[in-house]
């Protein structure tokens, strides 16, 4: 359950975060209240998530996927530059979860 909350709580950070790209300074209202929206269920999922799940696994989980997931949206839709530094900084946030994981997520 709590990975599944998770979940939840990245994806909802990653579509607030797409869409702040898009409200141009919070200057759009559609994409401003998309990007409210999607951090306010964000941070509440994440609040459920850390019944179950320790803090320091939840949070290094939630950050680093998300952060990863929007890196790669900006290079696949938003033609952000994809250099070796780029793509060797996502492998290592990766690797980080991984491990992270491997420790033992309780």
């Amino acid at each position: 359950m709590g990975y599944g909350l998770l979940a939840g709580a990245i994806a909802a950070e990653v579509a607030g975060t797409t869409a702040m790209k898009y409200s141009e300074g919070f200057t759009r209202l559609w994409p401003s209240l998309l990007t409210v929206a999607g951090y306010l269920i964000a941070f509440s999922l994440l609040a459920q998530t850390l019944k179950t799940l320790s803090i320091g696994t939840a949070y290094a989980i939630w950050a680093g996927t998300g952060t990863a997931a929007i890196a790669a949206i900006g290079i696949v839709f938003m033609n952000e530059s994809a250099g070796p530094v780029k793509i060797a900084g996502l492998v290592l946030v990766i690797a980080g979860v991984v491990v992270l994981n491997l420790g033992g997520a309780h």
